[in-house]
Parts: C-alpha cells; sequence; structure tokens
C-alpha cells in the first residue's frame, strides 16, 4: 500500500495494532526522545508513538502532535516499502536488477521486458504547482521556527534538532538533485546549522559553488510526507541518482514535486513542512554537542548557517522525527533494511558474498559479518577489500568473514563462536588505514583511521598458516573442513595487578575494567598478562573502563568495544622480533589477543577531545516511565545505569 502522507500511515498503523497514542502533555525538551529511546529497547522495536500534546519549556502545545519510532520495526518498515518483511525488500530489488541486466537476444525477449521498462519509468518524478506542502506559507518576519515542535533529544545536546530532515540541494555544475539527511540543530526563529560531513553530496554541492565563485547554497530542509520518502532519503545511493525514484519504487507511484517559494528548488509535495533558505558556507558558526548514533556524543564544531526565508506546511501537519543513541533504536531497524536491500547490489559487484550482517551493535559502519563461497587462496582479504571500496561501507571498521562451511551469518552468538574457535593472532587479522566516518570518535584524526577484516574462512594450501601451495584449479571438492580441537583459554592471572570488575562475557572472552592512572596502561596490563600466561592461550581480553556497560550485557559490550577502539591501534598481540630471510618482522604468539577499549586522553597520545556516552536524566527517567505507564507500556531498563530505580 502506498501512503500519500504521513496522516495515512498514522491511520494504517493504528488498524494494524503498531500505533501508541500519548495523550499526556508532553515536553520536547528530552522526554520524548527518552520515551522513543526506551521503547525501542523492547522487543521487536517496540511500538510507534504519536505524542498528541508536545509542548514547549513553558508548557504551551504546538500546533503539530509529533511521530516518533514510526519505522522502529520490520513490519513497519515492511508496510512502508510493500512488502512484508526484510527479505521481501530484497527479493523485491533483486528481481528489478535481474530483468533490467539480464541479456536479451532476440526480438521477442526484447519486447518482454518492454511492460517492465514502462512500470520503471512511472517512478520517475511528476511536477505540479502547488500541494498540501504549501497550504500555509510564512515568509520574511512571519517566520518562526519555534512554532514547529523541533526536539532537544539528550541532555548534553546543544538545542533543539531537526532529526528526521529531507535536505534537498541541487548541484550548481550539472543540476541533479540530492536529497539527504543531515541533522538541523535551531538557533533561533529563522537560522540554523547544516551539519554535512566531508563526504556527504551536499559538502560536494557547496565546493563546486564555492568554485564558481558564490559564497551560499540554495537548500531545502522538509519534514514528514509520505513515508517512503523519508526512507530514501537515508538510503546510501551512488552520487547523481534521484532518491525521488528510489521512493516512487518503493511506494509505487511516481513522488508529486513542488517549486519552493523562495529557493530555486522543489521539494515532495506530500511533506508536512518545508523550510526553505539559503546555506551560507562562508559563515560558520558552532553546532553541536548532538546525542549520535554512535551512543556518544558527537562533539561541537563549526558548521555553515542555514538562513530560512520561508516556512510553508500543511494546515494540519506531523512533525515527523526520530531519536539515536546507544543501540537499539528506530535507525537500527532502517540500517537492516539497508542491509537487506542492498544485499542483491553488493552480489552484483562481489559475487562471491552468499550474504552479510550489520549486527545493531556495530551501528551501521562499525561491524560486518560477512559470509562468502571461498575458492582460492586469499579470497577472504580480496572481499574485505572490495567492501571497503563500496561507497558508504568504505567506513566499515571491522569486516569479520566466514566461508560457506560457517553457520548462518545472521546467527550472531554462533558466528561468535565459529570465529572465536578459529581465531589466531599470527594471521587472522589484516589492516589498512583510510578514510572513517565523521562521527567515530575513536579515530586517530577526524576522518582518517584504521579498519581491520578477521579472517575465520577455512585456510587454503598457500594462506598463511598452511604449508606447502596450492596447484590448478582450486575449490573444485568442496567439502566440509574437518574442525580443529578447540582450545580452553586459561584463566588470566591477574594477581597483583590493579583492577576493577573482571567477567566472562562469553567463552572465550574476558572484560577487565581498568580505572587507568597513566597512558597506555592497558598496554601495559596486557602485556603483563601475556608473559604471564607464557605459551598458553588466553581469552580475548577485553579492556574497559569501570561502569561503561553492564556485566553480562554483551551487545552493549560489542558496541562499547567497536565504538572505542582504532583497531591498528589498539588491538594488543604478544609480539616479539624475529629475523627470517635477512628481513626482521614481528612474530605472534596465536593464542593471545587483547583490545584497548578505554577512553583516550592526551597521556596516550590521543589530541582530540573524547565524548560522553549519552543518558538520560533520572528524573527524565522517571517522567518517561510514568507517561509510559499510563498508555499501558512498562518501560524497559535495558543499557540504564546499574545503580538506576
Amino acid at each position: 500500500m502506498a501512503f500519500d502522507d504521513l496522516n495515512s500511515f498514522i491511520r494504517a498503523l493504528d488498524d494494524a495494532g503498531e500505533l501508541v497514542r500519548v495523550t499526556a502533555p508532553a515536553p520536547v525538551d528530552q522526554l520524548i526522545a527518552c520515551c522513543a529511546d526506551r521503547v525501542s529497547k523492547l522487543p521487536g522495536g517496540g511500538p510507534a508513538l504519536l505524542f498528541e500534546q508536545p509542548v514547549d519549556a513553558a508548557g504551551r502545545p504546538f500546533l503539530a502532535p509529533v511521530l516518533i519510532n514510526a519505522m522502529g520495526s520490520e513490519r513497519r518498515i515492511g508496510m512502508v516499502c510493500g512488502v512484508r518483511n526484510f527479505d521481501g525488500l530484497r527479493a523485491r530489488l533483486q528481481a528489478l536488477l535481474e530483468t533490467l541486466q539480464t541479456p536479451r537476444r532476440t526480438l521477442v525477449e526484447k519486447l518482454q521486458v518492454l511492460p517492465t521498462l514502462k512500470e520503471i519509468s512511472g517512478f520517475f518524478p511528476k511536477y505540479a504547482d502547488s500541494g498540501p506542502c504549501q497550504q500555509v506559507v510564512q515568509t520574511g518576519d512571519a517566520v518562526n521556527l519555534d512554532e514547529i515542535p523541533i526536539l532537544k533529544t539528550w541532555p548534553g545536546d546543544g538545542g533543539r534538532f531537526v532529526t528526521f530532515p529531507l535536505v534537498f540541494t541541487q548541484s550548481p555544475r550539472d543540476g541533479k538533485r540530492n536529497c539527504g539527511m543531515y541533522r538541523i540543530q535551531q538557533y533561533d526563529r529563522n537560522t540554523t546549522g547544516f551539519h554535512v560531513h566531508t563526504h556527504h553530496t551536499a559538502a560536494e554541492h557547496m565546493r563546486e559553488a564555492a568554485a564558481k565563485g558564490l559564497d551560499r547554497l540554495p537548500a531545502a530542509v522538509c519534514v514528514g510526507g509520505g513515508p517512503a520518502l523519508t526512507f530514501a532519503a537515508i538510503l546510501p545511493l551512488p552520487p547523481g541518482l534521484d532518491e525521488m525514484i528510489l521512493a516512487g519504487f518503493l511506494q509505487g507511484k511516481p513522488v508529486k514535486m513542488v517549486p519552493c517559494k523562495t529557493v530555486p528548488l522543489h521539494v515532495p509535495a506530500s511533506c508536512d513542512y518545508v523550510i526553505e533558505g539559503w546555506v551560507h558556507f562562508r559563515e560558520l558558526r558552532r553546532e553541536g554537542p548532538f546525542g549520535d548514533h554512535t551512543g556518544f556524543y558527537s562533539l561541537a564544531d563549526d558548521y555553515p548557517v542555514f538562513h530560512v526565508s520561508a516556512v510553508t506546511r500543511r494546515r494540519n501537519p506531523v512533525y515527523f522525527a526520530t531519536v539515536v543513541g546507544p543501540p537499539p533504536q528506530e535507525d537500527a531497524w532502517l540500517t537492516r533494511a539497508i542491509e537487506r536491500l542492498f544485499l542483491p547490489l553488493m552480489q552484483q559487484t562481489i559475487p562471491e558474498v552468499m550474504d552479510y550482517h550489520l549486527p545493531f551493535a556495530g551501528v551501521a559502519h562499525n561491524l560486518m559479518l560477512c559470509k562468502i563461497r571461498k575458492h582460492y587462496p586469499g579470497q577472504a582479504r580480496k572481499v574485505a577489500h572490495a567492501v571497503w571500496g563500496l561507497g558508504q561501507a568504505a567506513f566499515t571498521k571491522a569486516i569479520v568473514l566466514i566461508d560457506q562451511h560457517g553457520p548462518d551469518i545472521h546467527d550472531e552468538a554462533a558466528v561468535a563462536r565459529h570465529v572465536l574457535d578459529r581465531l589466531d593472532a599470527r594471521h587472522s587479522f589484516e589492516f589498512v588505514t583510510g578514510p572513517t566516518e565523521t562521527l567515530d570518535h575513536a579515530t586517530r584524526a577526524l576522518h582518517f583511521g584504521s579498519k581491520v577484516s578477521l579472517d575465520a574462512t577455512t585456510p587454503m594450501p598457500g594462506e598463511p598458516g598452511t604449508d606447502g601451495e596450492g596447484s590448478g584449479i582450486s575449490g573444485l571438492n568442496d567439502t566440509a573442513p574437518v574442525p580443529r580441537a578447540a582450545v580452553a583459554p586459561a584463566e588470566p592471572d591477574l594477581a597483583g595487578l590493579a583492577h576493577g570488575a573482571v567477567w566472562k562475557a562469553a567463552p572465550g572472552v574476558t572484560v577487565i575494567e581498568l580505572a587507568k592512572t597513566r597512558g597506555h596502561e592497558p598496554r601495559f596490563l596486557a602485556t603483563e598478562l601475556f608473559r604471564r600466561a607464557g605459551d598458553a592461550y588466553l581469552p580475548v581480553l577485553v579492556i574497559l573502563e569501570p561502569g561503561l556497560v553492564r556485566p553480562g550485557d554483551v551487545q552493549a559490550l560489542v558496541w562499547a568495544t567497536l565504538a572505542n577502539m582504532d583497531p591498528e591501534r589498539d588491538l594488543i598481540f604478544d609480539e616479539e622480533p624475529v629475523q627470517r630471510d635477512g628481513r626482521w618482522r614481528l612474530a605472534r604468539r596465536p593464542g593471545h589477543v587483547a583490545i584497548d577499549a578505554t577512553r583516550k586522553d592526551a597521556r596516550d597520545g590521543f589530541a582530540r577531545p573524547w565524548p560522553d556516552m549519552q543518558l538520560h536524566s533520572p528524573e527524565t527517567l522517571r517522567q518517561a516511565r510514568r507517561i509510559l505507564a499510563d498508555a499501558g507500556i512498562e518501560m524497559p531498563l535495558a543499557g540504564l545505569p546499574q545503580n538506576w530505580v
């Protein structure tokens, strides 16, 4: 079913039992976001929430209700995209690709594809003079962003942020349109920040404008409309591919576009709000901090200022919002949908990929599990490098590879056991350096750091750790390998070492909580434990600051470990120099690996500030518990500090 606007989507959510209406007055300052954050921790993502009475700090109500967590489940994203589940989304795109790319040799075969080509042409945007998004038009002194229920989502945020915007810009070079999703911080009645990372298309549009001698770029920030618009805006499409075409494909009919009132751009007619204006990219202003999808605050920095020239809206708008933070959140389900949607595209480029998986704990770009058909030496590393060459997959911090003999890639516990049983510090890891996600606080420099691939595939002759070489055509006899005997790791000897709590996260993984007193202390601790163990295997040692993760919460442990490491710097091995063939190299003991996932500072040679984890205040949590209880929802406690009551 195609949804023309948010109201039709809300009615469908109501009918499907996927929506909870919150009738009590709810402040836009933190409380709405806190409720959504808690609900997203429920099994399956929890329900969508419609706050019917959002209020400002003085208790004054806003015109528009706030819809949040609306796409925070597999079922609801399936409703948006016209499928029953994520596999249906993958199959739908795969069928389209196969239709377009299968060679057509005879006239009959060519004629058979014409209906599909006609259908595809029907997904292109249609243009009109006006639409519902312009039922109310405010320009000049009438512009007042304070009238919109823009949320402050976390206590450390620098202000109120539009968190689900459709940001339209256009290339000054070739006129191609882009619709991205970049957070927008409200400064006052008619100016905002424009937080665009250097890798994003809108940043390229600003560079193109600067090359032409311009100092501003037209932009339109839209909120709401048909929900397929918002989903299309988050997809990592190749530059120049119009997101509105994909939105039309997903919703099964073209997106209707209308011209803006004060800038030379077109926007979807179904939107609830349109904020028009000009990005003055030579005028910079401090933006942030912001509680981001990494689970840590992104630090304040200087970004261009967006001067608003008009606000248009529906007569009865709905404000569409989301909250991001420690996983899982609504964006985890959007990432899962992207994962399924792009599997056929990945397989077009890397055909040996059987499947891949982005665990929620990896917050989209920190961890990818990948299952491949392996038929020759080095193939796993070839796949890892190919993934790092795919658009935004270039930012993937850790890629774990298994082969066709391994478990289901979506069974995270089984994959973890499989990998730990095969982990060998001598040759399982390969490090590379390159561009990294702007919001990754642990990298050695902004936009630059290291990444790692972990090869847990079956070794083939010629690979490290094997004897001899392969010959002829490899992989024709596709028989399952004989598993090696698992080595039971020894308990680390921690006697006399200063540390906090020690707990087992899983067989083969031990967590050490360390209150650091000097620089590089985790490395000194790991080195001493390696020395005491001698040749005995140890569990993988994860060293964290005290209290960051509840003991036993494996998902939170994976999240915190990945978020707080630059792999090449923070993976610690038991190494010593050896000479072979006249050259010196570092040789590693196979069963000694530690990870320094502690906070870094100047004592460690780390120059950048280290951000704090996002947590709501106890008072906000208590208010959220009461509001959710009144709406019939018992608030989950996952991810909260141990001392919270």
